[in-house]
């Protein structure tokens, strides 16, 4: 008698894309199997390999998901490498939270999140640089997985508000090329006072570069390489599992 098999879509990002034609495809994997024997049969196939795998994280259906998880037919599955840390998303109590592939206007962000019971706005404005660990650089790429990402960034949000108590915090981030100079992430944060907006606008940037599903890669004058991204947080990648 044949297994019953399910379809799930496999979508792969950054340093890792590579390891399915285009990034994305539909595979067919039998009914009860979970996340870790998805990722098993990757590397019996040889599309990858337990290293590549080990410091990757794993989101089903946009959000993170430990490898024991059983998938079910239809699931869309992310194989997420270490983030470096346009869709427009905008909302009554969620001013500026974006991906945008324009350039970014950090004085009219400003201008919007300001507000008559703010004493502060604290800004951090990422920068593309002409030079990375010794190399001179001549652009970047920047990709997401955008709906995940919008995610992360409304919840950065969330948190920043709550456990700093801060009045509000904007986020925008960059898609796509960007030359030596531009803007590719603007973080705002609007509070009475001024520690706690800037504590809050370091912690914002510290965790997005984390855990927010965004890669860049670096395109230098001697060639180009996917960005080491940071660890993610204890549990979410296969490191500890």
């Amino acid at each position: 008698m044949s297994s019953v098999s399910i379809r799930v879509r496999l979508l792969a990002f950054g340093s890792l894309k590579t390891m399915i034609s285009g990034g994305e495809s539909w595979r067919n994997v039998t009914a009860g199997a979970s996340v870790a024997d998805l990722l098993a049969a990757l590397c019996r196939e040889g599309l990858t390999d337990d290293v590549a795998l080990r410091s990757a994280a794993i989101a089903v259906n946009q959000q993170y998901s430990a490898r024991t998880r059983t998938l079910e037919d239809g699931d869309e599955v992310a194989i997420l490498p270490p983030v470096s840390g346009g869709v427009d998303e905008a909302e009554a109590s969620t001013p500026i939270i974006a991906l945008v592939r324009e350039r970014i206007d950090a004085a009219a962000i400003e201008r919007e999140l300001k507000s008559g019971a703010d004493g502060a706005v604290c800004v951090f404005d990422g920068i593309v640089r002409n030079n990375s660990r010794g190399r001179s650089t001549l652009h970047l790429d920047y990709e997401a997985y955008e709906e995940m990402a919008l995610q992360q960034m409304r919840l950065l949000r969330s948190e920043a508000i709550e456990h700093f108590g801060v009045r509000e915090v904007a986020i925008v981030h960059r898609l796509g090329r960007l030359v030596v100079g531009e803007t590719s992430i603007l973080i705002a944060v609007a509070s009475a006072h001024r520690g706690a907006a800037f504590d809050a606008c370091r912690w914002v940037i510290d965790t997005l570069k984390k855990t927010v599903p965004i890669w860049k890669k670096e395109q230098f004058t001697d060639g180009a390489a996917w960005a080491d991204g940071e660890p993610f947080p204890e549990g979410l990648s296969g490191e500890a599992q």
